[in-house]
């Protein structure tokens, strides 16, 4: 197996896929699985914020580290599977996320084309 951990989540989560699938006989087209990951994903990130304590108008319980780390590990789940209905692999992600981070640095700098992101200001020549 690989020892790139980030591809070792996409072969684990597409085993997983691949079990659950056959299991419960379900076969629905990529879109709809994108659909379906998208929507518990949006719920698993309500779960996130439940755990991170978000009700300012009420005492707070101290935060559960565990139980917060399981829901964001949920939210990687589907994530993750979303990625692989889209057909992206574990290197066209990481491709993909350096290259728009490098974009969100160049915007934070105010050296991106697109304007109205720039932290600093460029000087006027």
């Amino acid at each position: 197996m690989d020892n790139d951990r980030l591809a070792q989540i996409f072969y684990w989560q597409e085993q997983f896929n691949q079990r659950v699938r056959k299991d419960r006989q379900l076969t629905f087209s990529p879109e709809e699985w994108i659909q379906k990951e998208a929507l518990a994903l949006m719920v698993e990130l309500g779960e996130v914020v439940e755990e991170a304590r978000f009700k300012w108008w009420k005492n707070p319980d101290p935060i559960d580290s565990a139980k917060l780390h399981e829901e964001l590990v949920d939210v990687l789940h589907f994530f993750i599977s979303m990625c692989i209905d889209a057909g992206l692999d574990a290197e066209s992600l990481y491709q993909g996320y350096l290259a728009k981070n490098q974009e969100n640095f160049r915007r934070q700098d105010g050296l991106s084309n697109k304007p109205g992101y720039a932290a600093v200001q460029k000087p006027e020549v």
